[in-house]
């Protein structure tokens, strides 16, 4: 069955493929089992174990029973989950119906509505403010790194 997955490397069986995914996920608090794939961004580079998609990956060995044919739908609405009981093949029309935009992030913060539009906003501030703290810890550490490389201190 590991030949319907599409990218997926041949040297791949079905032990070494739950094992390598099993090695590449951490298990987060809201119950997802989020993997690592290729990339630093969560949710944009789910590809793993060649250029197979992992959450359909995960379907085929953890699950069983994959229709080329039909999508695999997260019910936890986290793309780059692979936990079996998030996962489910539907058909594209029923992917498409479901695929609205949840009240809550993948880190579980309530979205705001945004009040020019009436929506729910697209990204969560509080997930951007976290991520924007850490982006200018991570700076200030080379900036410090670098005057003392040159002999300046702070």
């Amino acid at each position: 069955m590991l030949s319907a997955i599409t990218g997926l490397s041949r040297h791949f069986t079905a032990d070494t493929l739950r094992a390598y995914l099993l090695d590449r996920a951490t298990r987060a608090d809201n119950g997802c089992l989020v993997v690592r794939g290729y990339g630093d961004q969560r949710g944009v580079y789910q590809k793993v174990a060649g250029r197979a998609w992992a959450h359909i990956a995960a379907y085929v060995v953890f699950v069983g029973g994959y229709d080329p044919s039909l999508e695999v739908h997260h019910d936890c609405g986290v793309p780059d989950c692979i936990e079996p009981t998030h996962l489910r093949q539907v058909t594209h029309a029923d992917n498409c119906r479901e695929r609205t935009q949840r009240p809550q992030c993948r880190n579980g913060h309530d979205r705001e509505v945004d009040p020019a539009t009436g929506r729910l906003r697209r990204v969560c501030r509080v997930c951007n403010r976290e991520a924007q703290r850490r982006w200018r810890e991570r700076q200030a550490a080379q900036v410090a790194e670098a005057r003392a490389s040159y002999g300046r201190g702070s």
